[in-house]
């Protein structure tokens, strides 16, 4: 899963009004609060300061609600979740400790809600499911493998556009 920034301390709070922003275009049932940037809280409790020790202003983002979260496989539900889906299944194996894969996250994440209803998005650690990742090949991480009716049909290694994994989805869905 991507790192996701809550508090961001700006060293100039004059170049930035307090402001509130309201969404756009969103749809759905969930509401997005948009961007809020308060002033900062006491010098005492705030841990980051600029070099002249002038706190600055947090810019809190109300959007982390309205996020995909791709599920997690394990050695428990693989056979259930990808081996038996009737749709078409991207699963990404990944690591906690691997930067590359944490790049690819929002890519899998925009691509689960994109085709959302026509293919199963799932996520494997390496780490917690070893048995899973050399079952199937998996050498480095990240790597993605696209099931249909519990074949392997596609692989493709490493962090790649989000076109690239959408060309390899449609062969499928």
């Amino acid at each position: 899963m991507a790192a996701r920034i809550e508090t961001l301390v700006l060293s100039h709070a004059s170049v930035v009004p307090s402001v509130s922003l309201t969404p756009v275009g969103v749809s759905g049932s969930m509401g997005f609060g948009g961007l809020n940037i308060l002033p900062a809280r006491s010098p005492a409790k705030l841990s980051l300061r600029n070099r002249r020790g002038r706190s600055g202003s947090r810019v809190l983002c109300e959007a982390q609600q309205t996020a995909v979260e791709v599920p997690a496989v394990t050695d428990s539900t693989w056979q259930s979740l990808v081996l038996e889906s009737d749709l078409p299944v991207l699963v990404e194996f990944w690591a906690p400790w691997c930067s590359p894969c944490s790049m690819l996250h929002p890519v899998i994440d925009n691509l689960a809600k994109q085709y959302a209803g026509k293919l199963n998005c799932y996520k494997v650690s390496t780490d917690e499911s070893p048995s899973i990742a050399s079952q199937y090949g998996i050498r480095s991480v990240p790597t993605v493998l696209i099931f249909k009716k519990g074949d392997k049909k596609d692989v493709v290694i490493g962090v790649v556009p989000e076109s690239t994994l959408a060309i390899s989805i449609e062969k499928f869905v």
